[in-house]
């Protein structure tokens, strides 16, 4: 560390890039090739921390989802549908392992292309991706006893489209279960951050996985809307905005096709008054500002007993303070930068909304990036439930603070949402994690923690939030009929 104008400021401390590979152009990865597109049409994807183009993208057509989809068709009917189950269970774990051997080039890969903090993406998202595969491919030959005394079957093609908050771990999400219930799998990722999807089929090729079994094609909104579409996808598995998730929900309501939706999210933060409190407020900073906010479900509503109100507000402004915004390559950085220019318009346009509703608004003191997409930490006191910034979702960096007084009250704020996601709880008392938990709306629940995460829990949400669960039994039983 450097002292300077008698603070203490981390010396940089970034991670290396001469390890990773990436290419130029991007192709679609099309019965375990990879293909042009059709229209011979690409987009660039950006670095946000410092908008360098990294790569061009392939932008698939009608005619490339089509041609996924038979590959995918093929696949099942004649070489995956009809391999042993322990068979199949040897190719999910060669993915695994591969994953792992390649665990820092796909760390770096996505915090180069998401914006998020390397720390996070090497700690959190590509080991959390790696245990999915490890944890389904346990369960492949395994169904009879995962679902007994009952009558199991692959549902076929399943098309699968991911956001760009959590690239690499919602593919994992998505693929690992599919293959492990018999399917194959036509999926898409997010058009701003497509390279670690990419990665993950170069890795899947060099598992030998059979041609066609995942096939991994990218583009914009009209690329997913035609795998949405497809008329030979029997499952449509969605992580993204409730809009598009409602859009979905209208063009297969006709259909025979089975759907899972993973929605938006505004969930909520409780405080109680007993709470080990350094402790909570490290669970809030985590919650909300270690990932930029891109989290659906982060703990963005922050509910807050009266009377340890001020001292809560207190602590977490000055833990706000010590924040490091910047370089998502640095390992000293907490807060890294938003994935795209648009979303950090849409953010800067809620805070506008929150100053014009008359809330008050803290910001943490910091120098930004003068190059690149940043949002400095916000929290909103003095909000009313009926504000705009309590009630839609953000998805950045941008806290709402409300009180209470008591717990039928605080339950009802929470749960006075569009929404139902996830919730945190924090009480010193077994008891009232208890109740509270069994009477807040929400998928999935926390109690003195926010945002653990493991392959053998289920995640999914309530109301506008969606419908279906990803991982655990439950993740693996959207994928059977």
């Amino acid at each position: 560390m450097t002292e300077s104008n008698n603070n203490w400021e981390y010396a940089p401390s970034l991670e290396g890039t001469s390890h990773i590979q990436l290419k130029e152009k991007y192709d679609l990865f099309i019965d375990g090739k990879w293909v042009k597109p059709s229209n011979n049409r690409y987009f660039d994807t950006i670095n946000p921390s410092n908008e360098e183009k990294l790569a061009e993208i392939a932008w698939a057509s009608d005619a490339d989802v089509d041609l996924a989809v038979k590959a995918a068709r093929k696949a099942y009917v004649e070489v995956w549908s009809k391999m042993k189950a322990s068979e199949r269970a040897k190719y999910i774990f060669r993915i695994a392992r591969l994953m792992q051997e390649h665990a820092r080039e796909l760390a770096v890969i996505e915090t180069l292309d998401g914006g998020k903090p390397i720390r996070e993406s090497r700690d959190i998202d590509v080991p959390l991706a790696c245990n999915h595969f490890f944890y389904y491919a346990g369960w492949a030959d395994k169904l009879q006893d995962a679902f007994p005394n009952r009558m199991i079957q692959s549902l076929g093609v399943a098309g699968q489209i991911i956001p760009w908050n959590f690239p690499l771990l919602m593919a994992a999400w998505k693929i690992a279960p599919a293959l492990a219930a018999g399917n194959t799998v036509v999926l898409k990722p997010a058009e701003t951050t497509s390279l670690t999807a990419l990665k993950l089929a170069e890795i899947i090729e060099q598992s030998g996985l059979p041609a066609g079994v995942v096939n991994i094609i990218t583009g914009h909104g009209d690329t997913g809307a035609a795998i949405v579409n497809h008329p030979d996808i029997d499952k449509i598995a969605f992580t993204g905005s409730t809009a598009v998730g409602k859009l979905i929900q209208k063009s297969v309501i006709v259909t025979a096709k089975r759907v899972s939706l993973e929605l938006g999210g505004k969930s909520a933060n409780i405080i109680l008054e007993d709470a080990p409190i350094d402790q909570a407020v490290e669970g809030i900073v985590n919650g909300i500002f270690f990932n930029q906010g891109h989290v659906c479900c982060a703990g963005s509503r922050l509910y807050v007993q009266e009377s340890i109100a001020e001292e809560v507000v207190r602590k977490l402004k000055q833990r706000m303070q010590s924040l490091y915004v910047g370089n998502p390559l640095d390992k000293n950085t907490d807060v890294g930068a938003i994935n795209s220019k648009e979303q950090l318009s849409t953010i800067e346009k809620y805070i506008n909304i929150g100053i014009n509703e008359g809330a008050d608004m803290f910001q943490v003191e910091c120098e930004i990036p003068s190059k690149g997409f940043y949002c400095r930490p916000t929290i909103f006191t003095n909000v009313a439930q009926s504000s705009v910034i309590s009630q839609e979702e953000i998805f950045g960096p941008v806290l709402t603070i409300q009180t209470f007084r008591t717990i039928d009250e605080v339950i009802q704020k929470a749960n006075n949402s569009p929404y139902g996601l996830a919730a945190g709880v924090w009480t010193d008392k077994g008891s009232r994690i208890f109740n509270l938990t069994s009477k807040l709306r929400a998928g999935v629940i926390w109690a003195n923690t926010y945002n653990k995460f493991d392959p053998a829990s289920p995640f999914g949400g309530y109301k506008e939030s969606g419908f279906g669960r990803e991982g655990g039994l439950h993740g693996l039983e959207a994928y059977l009929k």
